[in-house]
This record gives C-alpha cells, sequence and structure tokens, in this order.
C-alpha cells in the first residue's frame, strides 16, 4: 500500500510556492533567496505543466519548491491560474502557498527606465501604461493571494532579507527577536512589526556638548533619563513587549522585528533601544540590536524637519 505522501519520507505534505506578480517587482529576487535557502526553485514554468509535475505519486524531493510564473508564462491566465491552485490545496499530499510580489506603478517606471528594459506589456506603448494594463490584469490574483510583498519602498538587500527572515529553516522553535533604532526623516522600516515613537522626549542634538555623540554615550543616556517622561514610557513600553513576545512565540512567529524611532535615529531611539534590549535579556528574551542611523551625520536642518 502506498503511503499517504509518497513525496517525502517524514510523510509529510510537499511544501510548493507558487510565486508570480508584477514585472520588475523582484519575483526573480523573491526566487533566488530560495534557491539560497535550499528551495527547488523553477522561473517562468508553463502553468499547464504544473498538474503533471505534482502529479499524485510523481517522484518528488523533500525539499519545499518554489516555482515562479507571469505574464509572460504561457498559458497564463489568472481565473485558471487560481483554480488550478484551489485544487491542488485540497490535495493532502500538496502544502500550496500562494504569493504575489507587488510595487507601486511609480517605482516599477523608475526602475524599467534605468535599466531600459522593455515592459512586456507595453508593446510600442509607454511603460506606464503596460504596468497599469498588467496590474489590472493580475488583480484577481492579487487579491487570491495568501501573501503579498510589495516591495515599493524595499531595497534588493532589504527584499533578499524580508524572504530570508520569512522562509530561512530553523532550528528550533525560537522565535527572532530584533530590535532597531531609526530616523524617521530618513524613512520609516517598512518591515517592522511595531514601530514605537520616542520623539516625545527631550532631544540631545540640541544640546551642545551632547550634539556629537550618540545614545551609545553615557552623557546622552543621562541626559534623555532625565526627561520626566522617559521611565514611565519605557516601563509600559517593556510591560507591553514581554506580555505580546510569548503570545507571538506561542503563535509560532518565527521573526520579530521592534523599532523605535526618533527624529535623526542618533541618540533617543538608540539610547531607548540599548536600555530595552538589556531589560528583555534580563527578562528571558535574546534580542539582537541593529542601528540603522547611527553613523549619519548630525545636521540642524534634519532635526528641525517640519512635524518631526
Amino acid at each position: 500500500m502506498p503511503s499517504a505522501n509518497p513525496s517525502t519520507p517524514s510523510g509529510e505534505p510537499q511544501r510548493v510556492l507558487l510565486v508570480t506578480g508584477l514585472s520588475g517587482a523582484g519575483k526573480s529576487t523573491v526566487l533566488a533567496v530560495l534557491e539560497d535557502l535550499g528551495w527547488e526553485t523553477i522561473d517562468n514554468f508553463p502553468i499547464r505543466l504544473l498538474p503533471a509535475m505534482l502529479a499524485p505519486g510523481a517522484q518528488r524531493g523533500v525539499a519545499p519548491l518554489a516555482i515562479g510564473f507571469d505574464s509572460r508564462t504561457r498559458g497564463f491566465v489568472p481565473t485558471e491560474i487560481i483554480a488550478l491552485a484551489k485544487e491542488l490545496s485540497e490535495r493532502p499530499d500538496i502544502a500550496v502557498t500562494f504569493m504575489f510580489i507587488d510595487c507601486a506603478g511609480g517605482e516599477l517606471e523608475r526602475r524599467y527606465n534605468e535599466t531600459r528594459r522593455r515592459h512586456p506589456m507595453a508593446r510600442g506603448r509607454p511603460v506606464q501604461e503596460g504596468i497599469a494594463a498588467q496590474r489590472e490584469w493580475l488583480e484577481p490574483l492579487r487579491r487570491w493571494s495568501d501573501r503579498v510583498i510589495d516591495t515599493t519602498a524595499l531595497t534588493s538587500n532589504e527584499l533578499q532579507n524580508h524572504i530570508r527572515e520569512l522562509f530561512a529553516a530553523t532550528d528550533e522553535a525560537a522565535m527572532t527577536l530584533t530590535l532597531s533604532s531609526f530616523g524617521f526623516a530618513r524613512g520609516t522600516p517598512p518591515l517592522a512589526d511595531m514601530v514605537f515613537d520616542m520623539r516625545f522626549l527631550d532631544n540631545p542634538h540640541w544640546i551642545e556638548e551632547l550634539r556629537e555623540l550618540t545614545g551609545q554615550d553615557a552623557a546622552v543616556g543621562e541626559h534623555i533619563e532625565r526627561d520626566p517622561a522617559f521611565h514611565t514610557t519605557f516601563q509600559q513600553i517593556f510591560d507591553l513587549l514581554t506580555t505580546l513576545l510569548p503570545r507571538y512565540a506561542a503563535q509560532g512567529k518565527a521573526y520579530v522585528h521592534i523599532a523605535f524611532g526618533c527624529t535623526g535615529g542618533r541618540h533617543r531611539s538608540v539610547f531607548t533601544v540599548e536600555r530595552m534590549a538589556r531589560d528583555l535579556r534580563k527578562a528571558g528574551f535574546s534580542p539582537t540590536v541593529r542601528h540603522r542611523n547611527l553613523g549619519s551625520r548630525a545636521t540642524d536642518e534634519i532635526e528641525r524637519s517640519p512635524g518631526l
């Protein structure tokens, strides 16, 4: 008698990730990272061949499989793809996930202009018309997808790191916790799970002897701690995190990114992250610390940014 799942020795369902999205949004980058993580990857795969490849009893490896396809792929009809994916999802020997890689039209247009590539749906028209036509055609797939990744504000490196965080295998179920500092004037982290705004604290930048220092210097920390609002707010955030983090772990969340921001990302956010990491370690957590803007230049123009 054949096993319940002939594709894997352990009897676990074969993990299959179907990846599509807008041309230029980053599908190839996603597949390259997955390949580095040990996935079997196939790009521009003819959709009509998918049932044969994943037929019950077909010889398949134990590695998870990622299949990329887009509007250039033969047989690419969104409604038919959705119907096929639904059919595959009902099989007990396959665990199918559908991912859509999205990006804003203006950013896609910039990428195409920089690379001087032709958009596959422009066909002699301006690139923005090709992007708009493709977006309209693919909208049913975007709505139906299990996971949508918007790469508009992501660099290639940030997208790669995000995919690694989502799909990297871990030896144990321990959750990876990252605490980061950043400056609002230099952009909000696009992939943070929670963001705390520390701009209500007195800004050390306007103290001449503290301006060129950072939140890692004792004098800056002493100045921030003298702010009457610091200790109460810090304790409230700490209590919130120590309540939520175990619940995230219990739900199987593998990665949590907590970001703390101030105006320039050099003083208040840095000190708060360092102090929070210290106290969370005492509470039994193992956070990794990142300071995005620690090395940025201290300027009055940045610190005077409206609303910052």
